[in-house]
């Protein structure tokens, strides 16, 4: 992991491939203005923004992208309080979960 900071925004760079494991999908071409078409070849991803890398043999790679709301954002800068979320997470999966002496219910917008 690295952590980089462009223009004044911390981000973290994580190892970009995840499995060098690829197979060929298409042979496609470019078009005039250098663009590429994916179209259904990609099967199974919705997914409409990608990071591109380029090494120095010239190879293209797609890394698809979400979107974070900035609210949301710090979570992801945040190592620490990720890890607590994670923990969170799989306590929940395992069932390990205590009762609450109160009810918090009252401070939802949704009553139910």
């Amino acid at each position: 992991m690295l952590l980089l900071r462009r223009r004044g925004i911390t981000m973290i760079k994580q190892n970009v491939v995840k499995d060098s494991d690829f197979t060929e999908i298409a042979e496609v071409k470019a078009d005039g203005k250098n663009r590429v078409q994916l179209g259904r070849k990609v099967k199974g991803s919705q997914t409409r923004l990608y990071r591109v890398y380029q090494n120095v043999h010239g190879q293209i790679m797609l890394d698809p992208q979400v979107m974070v709301p900035a609210s949301e954002a710090w979570l992801f800068q945040n190592k620490q309080a990720a890890q607590m979320v994670q923990k969170g997470l799989k306590d929940a999966r395992t069932g390990k979960v205590t009762k609450s002496k109160e009810d918090f219910s009252k401070y939802t917008e949704d009553p139910t």
